[in-house]
């Protein structure tokens, strides 16, 4: 006779495995993000099938030309992250009653909630040729400052994004280093040369891979920062030619031939990560312990402070010059702007169904990959199912945004009117975009949860959508909440989709916003990047609050 508390879960009569709505909703889940990876692929399979000759003609200078600068741009900008962001990582580490240092930190988490094109307009509004340190560089050169686009642009918002996350990673990397090493580095009366080349450096250089490996991976599939600081074929990456190729020139074969080269080139630095052992989403909310336990000198606190400073001055430059710029713009006109109004209404529309999609499919994995592991017996190897469902949702870094809106282009076009599904697109690429977002904010309360009532729900045969809003949901509530405020961020600061679906008729505010840029209505732009900004950090902080509960 079966006993509910001892028996494996799920076993029916004679030894048969019951069935599990979970699991079912996971292979639906699955089935979703196949289709619509699979459909991209298909629709560069077909296209690339119909006009080999123009895929082959494709091959020429240009396309190596853009290869080269993508991976350039992508190693110059991770030498510049990576590099400074060891010495502030470690300054903030041997000053932990730095003036402060709680605020910047904070601050160092801004620009992961901040959209690309608006870091790229605050770029802009501080180097840029008509920008608040015109005259400041000007001084510098032989007359007037002629701007930053080009390589310097797209190098500056690259850092600007990427060193912060990188001080925060590195500096999760020394706070591993345990206490015992540092008391006995006291007592030994160890130096700052000799504990940064015993202590320090071995735990930095442990995780230096992989956060030059992320850094490289985020720089080569940027869009935007490209995109609008590019300033021409000289500076025009993978993402952006295809880009190109589908909304200006219309040369299908060479979209075609730019996505499996960019696909190719991400499938490797992504297997790269993997092996590396690096992080693929970013974590706003590294955990930073302060230890103090060796002096430092007059000399090494005041170079410290410097570093400090300067990593400071250069992170918060953009932002506030997004401020004053925003502010400068005429709000109150924008805001009764008709265009604008609908942008608003159509960004907040498309990102909520996005975050409610992201959030059901990642819970859906989630929920489906317990069950199966729950079945396993102990010691045996994950199914392929199981196995599909744990890293489902990280298959999608290896297929940009891009990538997956020029298959689906190509795809679409013959058979109906491609800017007529806009929303379709956006509402399902950004869903399974931030899915791993969702998945690594929901996953540990789903596993905790189920490894306390798992056993409980299967005696009072509780399953389905009442275990879901009986048993699991008040576990669930707080995490969901943290992955749908990340996911409607994430989307509603998105133009990788819109840019090539977007028309008169379907615009969101970012593709509202690069109009303006575009048709040199800047401070209308400086505007829209102020209100779009502060939305999508309102919606981290609240994520990030939300997180901080749930842990608690």
């Amino acid at each position: 006779m079966r006993h509910p508390l001892t028996d494996p879960p799920h076993q029916g009569e004679g030894g048969a495995l019951a069935p599990d709505s979970r699991i079912i909703a996971g292979v639906i889940a699955l089935a979703a993000i196949a289709l619509l990876i699979g459909g991209a692929f298909a629709g560069l399979a077909l296209e690339g099938a119909h006009d080999p000759s123009g895929a082959i003609a494709a091959f020429d200078g240009y396309l190596l030309r853009v290869a080269r600068f993508t991976l350039w741009q992508a190693l110059l900008s991770t030498l510049l992250s990576v590099a400074p962001a060891l010495l502030v990582a470690r300054a903030l580490s041997r000053h932990p009653g730095f003036p402060g240092r709680r605020l910047i930190l904070q601050l160092f988490t801004v620009p992961l909630a901040l959209p690309a094109i608006v870091a790229a307009l605050g770029v802009l509004a501080l180097y840029g040729h008509a920008g608040y340190l015109a005259g400041v560089l000007g001084t510098f050169g032989s007359g007037e400052w002629p701007g930053i686009y080009g390589l310097s642009g797209i190098l500056i918002a690259h850092v600007f994004f990427n060193l912060p996350l990188a001080t925060r990673l590195f500096l999760e990397a020394l706070s591993t280093v345990p206490a015992d090493q540092w008391r006995l580095a006291s007592q030994l009366g160890m130096g700052a040369w000799p504990a940064l080349r015993l202590i320090e450096w071995p735990a930095l250089r442990t995780a230096l891979p992989g956060v030059a490996g992320l850094v490289f991976m985020l720089c080569i599939t940027s869009f935007t920062i490209v995109l609008t600081l590019g300033g021409g074929p000289a500076a025009t990456t993978l993402e952006v030619a295809i880009y190109q190729a589908l909304r200006f020139d219309f040369d299908p074969a060479r979209a075609v031939v730019l996505t499996l080269l960019q696909i190719g080139l991400t499938f490797v630095i992504v297997a790269l990560l993997t092996r590396l052992g690096a992080k693929t989403v970013g974590d706003a909310n590294l955990p930073v312990a302060p230890r103090r336990y060796l002096a430092t000198g007059k000399a090494e606190t005041v170079l410290n402070a410097g570093l400090i400073a300067l990593a400071l001055l250069f992170v918060a430059g953009p932002m506030a010059a997004t401020v004053l710029a925003g502010l400068d713009a005429d709000l109150g006109r924008l805001a009764g702007e008709e265009a604008v109004r609908r942008a608003t209404l159509t960004s907040a529309a498309l990102s909520f169904l996005s975050a409610m999609l992201s959030v059901t499919l990642s819970l859906s994995l989630i929920a489906a990959r317990r069950a199966l592991a729950l079945r396993r017996r102990a010691g045996s190897a994950m199914s392929l199912l199981e196995h599909a469902t744990d890293t489902g949702a990280g298959f999608v870094l290896v297929v940009p945004p891009i990538v997956i809106g020029a298959g689906w282009f190509l795809a679409l076009r013959g058979f109906t009117d491609v800017f007529a599904v806009a929303p379709v697109m956006v509402v399902a690429v950004n869903a399974v975009m931030a899915m791993p977002f969702a998945i690594r904010a929901a996953r540990p309360a789903y596993d905790a949860a189920s490894e306390r009532h798992e056993r409980l729900c299967l005696a009072l045969g509780i399953s389905g959508w009442n275990r879901l809003r009986l048993v699991d949901w008040p576990s669930l509530r707080r995490p969901l909440a943290t992955g749908f405020a990340f996911a409607m961020a994430l989307s509603l600061g998105d133009l990788g989709v819109i840019a090539l679906f977007g028309s008169d008729s379907v615009q969101t505010l970012p593709y509202l916003l690069l109009a303006r840029m575009g048709s040199y209505r800047t401070a209308d732009a400086a505007g829209l990047a102020l209100l779009l900004g502060l939305v999508c950090l309102m919606l981290v902080v609240v994520a990030d609050w939300l997180g901080r509960e749930a842990k608690a």
